[in-house]
């Protein structure tokens, strides 16, 4: 699902995507070398079809393990919804699967097109190993 919007300089893409959360910093910004990024991001684990897509507009992606990856960022608090579209409340685990809503940025010929996260919303809650017993 693709939306586009304009603001007063440019066009942007919007699309939507699943993935499962492989890492989430959405809580605080994350950290490189021991400073602040100052953004919120998700890694998602994608399927082949998903990543295909993501390269054929100049995404980069990672692999692990055999997997995919995409790494979404923002500078802004991310909305977190449920699946019935109500506030998510609590942690978004690994493995997790959610819908997202990015925007694709302007292509860059050595990193790539920049993804930029703007919603989440939490189809399955994966459990997580351990637990309160741990």
């Amino acid at each position: 699902m693709v939306l586009k919007y304009h603001n007063n300089q440019k066009e942007s893409t919007m699309a939507v995507l699943e993935g499962l959360i492989a890492f989430e910093n959405l809580d605080e910004h994350e950290m490189y070398q021991g400073q602040s990024t100052g953004k919120y991001s998700v890694v998602l684990t994608l399927d082949e079809d998903t990543a295909s897509k993501l390269v054929g507009v100049g995404v980069k992606m990672r692999e692990y393990e055999g997997n995919k990856q995409r790494k979404f960022s923002t500078k802004y608090d991310v909305p977190i919804v449920d699946a019935e579209g109500g506030t998510f409340k609590g942690r978004i685990g690994r493995g997790s699967k959610v819908r997202i809503m990015y925007a694709e940025g302007q292509p860059h010929p050595v990193h790539g097109t920049s993804t930029y996260l703007n919603k989440i919303k939490v189809l399955e809650v994966a459990e997580q190993e351990g637990g309160e017993d741990f």
